[in-house]
């Protein structure tokens, strides 16, 4: 996770777990994800060595081959040219579809609605959902409030690498052959 949405999702007001966003109690730890990160083995992109990936991040900060690596990626991206905006969809921040309400984030649409619509029996359009290239723009979701808790209580990227080309159903295929192997 990048520093921003760490410090988002641990704010005093209500720190919460960064994948699924339920309430931190202080002091609990993640025995388990930690065992996980001393024994997953991983290889540095740069100089092709294998560590555990509780080693990557002081590795990483030493090894020049890596920086490079890196280096190597930043350039990359910062040579293409910038495309053109419009033709792509914003999945970023989204209208709140029973109010004026502008610019929330996935969170603060959920949160916005379950704050100020909950009892708005209105059918409306998930702006989220109609995003998505697999989304029907003009589906209006007999139960918008039922829908955002069950579809939209995290972010897809925060668990996928976005194949935003890719169907729904392909998409969770991919994920259920994933669990399957990690099992």
């Amino acid at each position: 996770f990048c520093t921003p949405c760490l410090q988002e999702c641990l704010k005093p007001k209500k720190p919460v777990c960064g994948v699924c966003r339920s309430t931190l109690s202080p002091g609990s730890r993640a025995l388990d994800l930690e065992k996980q990160i001393e024994t997953t083995e991983t290889t540095c992109n740069g100089c092709n060595k294998k560590m555990y990936l509780s080693k990557m991040r002081s590795h990483a900060a030493s090894c020049s081959k890596y920086q490079n690596y890196i280096m190597e990626g930043v350039k990359a991206v910062t040579k293409e040219p910038l495309h053109n905006t419009r033709n792509f969809p914003n999945r970023f921040t989204f209208p709140c579809p029973y109010c004026s309400e502008k610019n929330l984030d996935q969170e603060g649409l959920v949160e916005h609605c379950k704050t100020l619509h909950s009892m708005d029996a209105k059918q409306v359009v998930c702006p989220i959902c109609a995003s998505m290239p697999w989304g029907d723009p003009n589906y209006r979701s007999a139960n918008f409030m039922e829908h955002l808790q069950r579809r939209h209580r995290f972010s897809y990227d925060t668990f996928v690498v976005c194949d935003y080309d890719a169907d729904e159903d392909d998409m969770m295929a991919q994920v259920l052959m994933r669990s399957l192997r990690d099992k």
